[in-house]
C-alpha cells in the first residue's frame, strides 16, 4: 500500500495512493494508517488534491556516515556503532514545498536518504524481530548547512532548520528495502547513485540501536543515512531524491528573505 497525506477541498486526510500515472486516485483513510485502515469511502483524482509529508512524526533520527565513501569524503573513519542525531519535526515539509535557504549559512547541502517510518510504540527492539515495527518507507532530504556544522561542532543548528527535512512522495509499505537504488538530481544532474545494501548498519541494525535509546512512537522517522556525492544548493535549484520501488521526492530551492 502506498499511504500518503493529502490537502483537498474538504481539508487534511490519510489516504491510500491507488493506480498508476494519471489514473492515480487517493481514497480517504479515517482516523490515522496505523494497524489496518479503515477507509470513509470517499476519494480524489490525485492530481486534484495536493500531496503533503506523508507523515507528521514526534521526531526524526538520523544515522551519520552510514555510507563508507559518504564518510571519507567528509574526511573521516567509517565509525564501528551507528552515529544518531535529530531534527525537530518543525523541519518536515512534503512534496513541491521550497527548502528555504537560511541568510546565516553560505554552504547548504542536499543529503538524498532512504526514511524508515515507525508503525507501532516500541522499545529495545532485537534486529531479528525490527522489520515488525516497520510501517513503511518512504524518500528523504537531510538538507544540511555545512558552515553551521563546522562553525558548531555540533549538528542541531546545521540539521535542524525549518524546511531541512523533506519527505515523500508517500510511504510504501509492501517492499523490501534491503537493495535499492537511491539517486539524487540537482536540475536533472544526477549527484548522487547508490543502493541501500551498501549501508554500513542496516535497517534492522539501526531500529535495534535506536529504540536502545529511546522509545519509537508510530509515525516516527528514521533516516538511514545519505550515500557518497553530497553538495551545493542555490536558490532556483530542484532537488529529486528518487529510490527504487517508492518513487521521487523533488523540491525546489529558495533563498528566506
Amino acid at each position: 500500500m502506498r499511504l500518503g497525506r493529502i490537502a483537498s477541498p474538504d481539508g487534511v486526510a490519510f489516504v491510500s495512493i491507488e493506480g498508476e500515472g494519471d489514473a492515480q486516485t487517493a481514497k480517504e483513510i479515517a482516523e490515522h494508517p496505523f494497524g489496518n485502515p479503515t477507509f470513509t469511502g470517499r476519494s480524489w483524482p490525485l492530481a486534484d488534491v495536493r500531496l503533503l509529508a506523508p507523515i507528521l512524526a514526534s521526531k526524526v533520527i538520523c544515522i551519520g556516515k552510514n555510507y563508507a565513501a559518504h564518510a571519507a569524503e567528509m574526511g573521516s573513519e567509517a565509525p564501528e556503532d551507528p552515529v544518531i542525531f535529530l531534527k525537530p519535526n518543525t523541519s518536515i515539509i512534503g512534496p513541491g514545498v521550497p527548502i528555504m535557504l537560511p541568510p546565516s549559512s553560505n554552504e547548504v547541502h542536499y543529503e538524498g536518504e532512504l526514511a524508515i517510518v515507525i508503525g507501532r510504540p516500541c522499545k529495545d527492539v532485537p534486529a531479528a524481530k525490527a522489520l515488525d515495527v516497520v510501517l513503511g518507507y518512504t524518500a528523504a532530504n537531510d538538507v544540511s548547512a555545512r558552515d553551521h556544522q563546522r562553525q558548531d561542532g555540533q549538528w542541531t543548528r546545521a540539521k535542524g532548520h525549518d524546511t531541512f527535512c523533506p519527505l515523500g512522495p508517500w510511504i510504501e509499505t509492501s517492499l523490501d528495502a534491503s537493495d535499492l537504488e537511491i539517486k539524487t538530481d540537482v536540475d536533472g544532474e544526477v549527484k548522487q547513485r547508490s543502493r541501500t545494501s551498501l549501508l554500513l548498519h542496516d535497517i534492522p541494525k539501526i531500529i535495534e540501536w535506536v529504540s536502545a535509546v529511546m522509545t519509537l512512537l508510530p509515525g516516527d522517522v528514521i533516516l538511514t543515512g545519505t550515500p557518497e556525492g553530497v553538495g551545493p544548493i542555490v536558490a532556483g535549484d530542484t532537488v529529486s531524491v528518487t529510490i527504487e520501488g517508492i518513487g521521487t521526492l523533488a523540491n525546489p530551492v529558495a533563498a528566506k528573505g
